[in-house]
C-alpha cells in the first residue's frame, strides 16, 4: 500500500525540496527491493528520474540514472561501500572518456564500440586484466539496470566479453616458516604494538578481508567466535584459535586503561577512531618484512589461512563457509597451491612413490 500511495503522490513531489524527496526515497526503497517484478523497479526508478529532472532541468540525465542505479545496487543488491565506490568510479571514467572522444552528454547513449574502444585505451595505459574486467562487470550491470528499467532498447555491452585472465594462484607463507615467524617474535608492549599484533593474528588466524576487519564491533565478539559482517552484507560466525582469544584479551585490557567514551569500534587507533585501511596495509608489511612472500598484504594472510587449512585436511565447503565466498568455485583455487602436499601424501603412502 505504501508503495502504491507513492506513485499516486508523484505529481505533487515535485514540490517538495530535494532533501524531502531523498528521506522520501530512503523511506520506500525498503519496499521496492521486497518487488521481484522488473515492471515495479522500472516504474520505481523511471518516476525517480522524471521527478529529478523536474525539479532541476540543469541535472543530466546520465547523473540521474547513474545515481538511481547505485541506489539500486545499495538497496537491492546489498552490496558493501568498497563495491559501490568501485561502481561509481567506473561509470565515472567511462563517462569522462565519452565525452573527451566522443562528445557524447550522456552515457546511455552509448553504442558497442565506444565500450569496446574504452577497453581499448584501458589496455594500452597498461590497467591490469583484472580491474579492466571489473569495469566491464560496472558496465553490463548498468545496461543491464536501464534495460530491466525500460530506459534502453537496446544494450550496448551485450557482444563485449571479458578478457581472458592469465592463471595465477594466489600467493600464500609456508606454514611452517609462518609458524616459526610468529614464535621468534617478542612479546608486544603498549597499546598500537599489542594492537598491531592483533591485527595480524585476526588476520591469518580467522581469514577475515580487510573490511571485515576495520569493521569489527565490540558487539561481533562472543568469547570463542566472531561475528562478521560480509560482502553483500551475509553474516557469518568464525571461530577463534586460542591464541587469538589470548590476544584478544590483552588488547582489550590496554583498551580499557585508555577509557574510550564514544566508540563501539573494536580496533582503533589510540584517539579512539577507526582504522583506516593503509594503516592495517603498513601493518602487515612491517610484520611480514622477514617472511619469504613477494605480495605483503592483508590478502596474503587471507591466502594463506585458506590453504594451510586444506592441507591440514579441512573440506572445501568449510572453508568456502569460513572465508565469506558465495560459491565454490572462488574457494577452489586454493587447491591448486595444495599440490606439493599432494605430493608428499603421494610418497609416503604410494608403494611406488618413492
Amino acid at each position: 500500500m505504501k508503495l502504491l500511495a507513492f506513485f499516486f503522490a508523484l505529481p505533487y513531489l515535485e514540490f517538495f525540496s530535494g532533501f524531502a524527496i531523498s528521506i522520501l526515497f530512503n523511506q520506500t526503497d525498503k519496499v521496492s527491493i521486497r518487488q521481484k517484478e522488473g515492471s515495479i523497479i522500472a516504474l520505481f526508478y523511471k518516476s525517480t528520474f522524471i521527478i529529478s529532472e523536474r525539479r532541476n532541468p540543469i541535472l543530466m540525465q546520465s547523473n540521474t540514472m547513474k545515481e538511481s542505479f547505485l541506489n539500486f545496487i545499495a538497496y537491492e543488491k546489498r552490496s558493501g561501500q568498497h563495491t559501490l565506490t568501485s561502481y561509481r568510479t567506473d561509470l565515472e571514467q567511462f563517462e569522462i572518456f565519452c565525452q573527451e572522444i566522443y562528445q557524447l552528454d550522456s552515457i546511455e547513449k552509448a553504442e558497442h564500440f565506444m565500450i569496446r574502444s574504452w577497453i581499448v585505451n584501458l589496455m594500452e595505459a597498461g590497467k591490469k586484466t583484472s580491474t579492466v574486467n571489473r569495469k566491464i562487470a560496472t558496465l553490463k550491470s548498468f545496461y543491464k539496470f536501464l534495460m530491466r528499467s525500460s530506459f534502453l532498447d537496446k544494450d550496448p555491452t551485450q557482444k563485449i566479453r571479458s578478457l581472458k585472465k592469465s592463471s595465477q594462484l594466489p600467493q600464500f607463507i609456508r606454514e611452517d616458516e609462518l609458524i616459526s615467524y610468529f614464535e621468534k617474535l617478542p612479546e608486544p608492549e603498549g597499546f598500537i604494538e599489542i594492537r598491531d599484533r592483533l591485527i595480524i593474528d585476526l588476520l591469518y588466524g580467522t581469514g577475515i578481508r580487510l573490511n571485515e576487519l576495520i569493521e569489527l564491533t565490540e558487539e561481533n565478539l562472543s568469547g570463542s567466535s566472531i561475528k562478521v559482517m560480509g560482502k553483500g552484507s551475509k553474516e557469518r560466525m568464525i571461530p577463534l584459535p586460542t591464541e587469538v582469544q589470548l590476544s584478544i584479551k590483552r588488547y582489550q585490557r590496554e583498551k580499557e586503561k585508555l577509557a574510550f567514551s564514544n566508540t563501539d569500534t573494536f580496533l582503533c587507533k589510540p584517539d579512539g577512531e577507526k582504522l583506516y585501511p593503509m594503516l592495517v596495509y603498513r601493518t602487515v608489511k612491517k610484520y611480514l618484512t622477514q617472511v619469504n612472500v613477494d605480495k605483503k598484504s592483508p590478502h596474503v594472510l587471507r591466502h594463506s589461512f585458506a590453504t594451510h587449512l586444506l592441507n591440514k585436511g579441512a573440506e572445501l565447503n568449510a572453508i568456502k563457509d569460513l572465508l565469506g565466498h558465495a560459491g565454490l568455485a572462488a574457494t577452489q583455487v586454493y587447491t591448486h597451491n595444495s599440490t606439493e602436499k599432494l605430493k608428499q601424501i603421494f610418497e609416503q603412502a604410494h608403494p611406488k612413490g618413492k
